[in-house]
């Protein structure tokens, strides 16, 4: 690869994604494109640029999907899901009682291991949200890893990577040398495609957004740009959550951090939350069940 086609490759991910690799990144644009080339019989990467250049619309999609393909795990990190189930939301419980709806928005959601451990963790808290409309939307740049995850199909080495034994064993059927998540589960997950460089606001809004593990690969001002369209679809006493590496610090003012809780976010203007309002959130509702 030269370094003029290093160069155009950088501008049209950045361009289509809002990818953005650094000068020294040329090893794994020819890692993962590399394969690409040679499935669409190509001699190497100089040809497939001068196809793109050439107007291959096509196969400038595949290379856009095969450079922001990242990998995924069910429960990944684990810590934001535990301030799921443990705080966030016990204290939404609570706070829609009245209207007993719920809307999550997963972005980035790969082959759909975030969206499903999501859609699992509220099925075991039925207690809370039993008769609760519960949307779970999962979305993504690539049409090739949502079809895959709407097919809910995951090999052994995939299930076997943060997902407890018990709900494998719960919310799954093996069919030969792979494991499919049970009808219901994959049913609580709408998938759509979606690039969040673009126009988002038809989504909706929503009471939790995980954006996890996407941030990172953007520059200051398309994250600057991503969390101000985040913030006008997220409910005034939302969560957001990010990934280990990712924070509102330095980038906008229009999150604060969730109390007590690493990683999570909430808008600036919400109302600041009682210690151990959701501990009290979690008795008032599981009360309410009984």
């Amino acid at each position: 690869m030269t370094p003029l086609d290093y160069e155009y490759l950088r501008k049209l991910l950045k361009e289509r994604s809002g990818l953005d690799l650094s000068a020294d990144k040329q090893y794994l644009v020819e890692s993962r494109l590399l394969p690409l080339a040679r499935r669409s019989n190509l001699a190497g990467i100089p040809e497939l640029v001068q196809r793109m250049k050439g107007g291959a619309e096509l196969l400038t999609s595949e290379v856009v999907e095969a450079m922001t393909t990242n990998e995924t795990f069910f429960f990944r990190d684990k810590i934001p899901f535990d301030h799921l189930k443990d705080a966030v939301l016990p204290a939404l419980a609570r706070a829609r009682a009245a209207r007993r709806s719920l809307r999550i928005w997963c972005a980035a959601s790969s082959t759909g291991q975030e969206p499903y451990s999501i859609a699992m963790l509220l099925k075991e808290m039925t207690a809370l949200f039993s008769g609760w409309r519960i949307e779970i939307i999962a979305t993504d740049l690539s049409q090739a890893v949502l079809e895959k995850s709407k097919a809910g199909l995951f090999s052994q080495f995939e299930v076997q990577r943060g997902l407890p034994i018990q709900l494998l064993v719960k919310y799954f059927v093996q069919k030969g040398e792979l494991w499919q998540l049970n009808a219901d589960i994959r049913s609580m997950v709408q998938h759509r495609q979606l690039n969040l460089l673009q126009d988002i606001s038809h989504l909706g809004t929503f009471d939790v957004i995980f954006c996890r593990n996407v941030l990172i690969y953007f520059d200051q001002q398309t994250k600057a740009s991503i969390f101000g369209k985040v913030a006008r679809m997220l409910e005034p006493d939302g969560v957001l959550a990010l990934g280990a590496a990712e924070s509102v610090v330095g980038i906008t003012n229009l999150f604060r951090p969730y109390p007590d809780r690493r990683g999570l976010y909430q808008p600036s203007t919400a109302p600041v939350a009682r210690a151990g309002a959701a501990v009290h959130a979690l008795k008032a509702v599981a009360s309410a069940a009984r």
